[in-house]
């Protein structure tokens, strides 16, 4: 630990590089090679904008990159900070004020490389502590963040060690679990209890942690996406897929589930229609997913079926949403899009979160659960392509209410004056006690 302590000591700036490991690099090396976009955080200010750190999935996620992307465009005069691959520099290139640090270069690798010879250093907590230390607070914005995995204590341990609670920490969009045990729900309760605000996105989350005073409940954020200015609707319907082995919960699935959206795709091809099927995320084996199920289709009709994958083009991405006649939605922010773009959506529910969400908007049309699905008729999924809208208007202004505390902490609210006056210390407190 000594070793790293006269590492860090001649490092005055610290710069994380992944969600695991992060380090600290000299300014003249950091000038050199252009590592960031945005400000240097020496000394700890640029007293021109409040300094956000974005705590977020950052595994190029199309759901979890428009969740960064809304929270950029709602607050310009903020300054927000990053940590993730050096592809969000591109996936969020249109944001001005948001700093984007990069995680990998080849004399990053060298680095850690170095750095593995310091045993029983946590270069994460270490580092990633600092720079939220420049920071004047945290917003976590992100759906499933909260699942019971095997290295939870792990993880939560981490919280405790990287965020300080003297600053404002704020909770956007999350769902609570699934979890196993009564030990892992107490112990976030004692976590949640010194947040700023949390804003869940289900009422069964809300239900769960409703007593105290900090925790919220607004739709989804998503909802809140432009609905204008998209193309008018095409001839292709858009399946989004998933790779079901993945998931703990859905081992030995992948079979079933690809030969079942195989027999989907050929009935709407049947019908005359174009099918797209869709990747969210690269990372969760989508593309594998999507690449197998091709291959199952046979000919004439596979070619009248192809494959889109998203990697960092947000704007051309939801425009493939956007201009579909129908979309299969196995991936949670399909569903969301597909509403919010006028479109008849038939969810595929892999997850609780999205039965939970589906009641919470009062959707009535069918869906199929993925783990049940081997019976699903695809007749069924072609005639809902009349009846499977949902009006969203009002769930589109309710989800605005995400952003209702930390609107006032940045100056956005009609208090904005009061809010510039309150110390960050005072808007760590729990909402019932500030």
């Amino acid at each position: 630990m000594e070793q790293a302590k006269t590492v860090f000591r001649n490092f005055p700036i610290s710069f994380p590089f992944s969600m695991r490991t992060t380090y600290s690099l000299p300014i003249s090396v950091i000038r050199k090679r252009k590592i960031w976009n945005g400000p240097y955080l020496i000394n700890g200010r640029d007293e021109e904008m409040k300094r956000i750190m974005i705590h977020a999935y950052t595994k190029l996620n199309l759901g979890d990159d428009l969740f960064i992307k809304v929270l950029c465009e709602r607050y310009p005069d903020t300054r927000f900070i990053l940590p993730a691959r050096k592809e969000y520099k591109q996936c969020l290139a249109s944001l001005p004020n948001l700093s984007v640090y990069p995680i990998e270069s080849v004399w990053v690798r060298g680095v850690r490389k170095l750095l593995k010879k310091l045993d029983d250093v946590d270069l994460q907590k270490i580092l990633l502590k600092r720079l939220a230390g420049r920071c004047d607070g945290v917003v976590q914005v992100g759906g499933s963040m909260y699942m019971q995995g095997e290295s939870w204590k792990r993880d939560y341990s981490w919280k405790l060690d990287v965020f300080d609670t003297k600053k404002p920490f704020y909770v956007l969009g999350a769902n609570f679990g699934p979890y196993k045990d009564d030990l892992f729900y107490e112990k976030y309760r004692e976590l949640f209890s010194t947040y700023t605000d949390i804003c869940f996105r289900d009422q069964y989350s809300h239900e769960l942690y409703k007593d105290l005073g900090n925790v919220r409940l607004a739709p989804d954020i998503i909802f809140q996406h432009p609905q204008e200015a998209h193309p008018e609707s095409g001839k292709h319907i858009v399946i989004s897929v998933i790779k079901p082995s993945a998931r703990d919960s859905l081992k030995d699935l992948d079979s079933m589930y690809y030969n079942k959206i195989k027999d989907i795709a050929v009935a709407f091809i049947q019908e005359g229609h174009e099918v797209k099927l869709m990747s969210f995320c690269k990372h969760e084996g989508d593309e594998d997913a999507a690449s197998a199920i091709l291959s199952l289709i046979p000919q004439p009709y596979a070619d009248h079926a192809s494959l889109y994958f998203y990697k960092t083009n947000l704007e051309e991405a939801i425009g493939i949403l956007a201009s579909s006649s129908m979309i299969i939605a196995t991936r949670f922010h399909a569903m969301i899009l597909g509403w919010v773009f006028g479109k008849p959506v038939f969810p595929v529910a892999y997850s609780d979160k999205t039965i939970n969400v589906m009641n919470d908007a009062h959707f009535t049309g069918a869906y199929a659960d993925l783990k049940t699905m081997e019976s699903l008729e695809p007749e069924s999924v072609v005639r809902s392509f009349d009846t499977n809208r949902l009006n969203v208007s009002v769930l589109a202004r309710q989800a605005e209410k995400h952003f209702e505390k930390l609107d006032h902490y940045l100056g956005k609210s009609k208090n904005a004056e009061e809010a510039a006056a309150i110390t960050p210390a005072v808007f760590a407190r729990r909402g019932h006690e500030s």
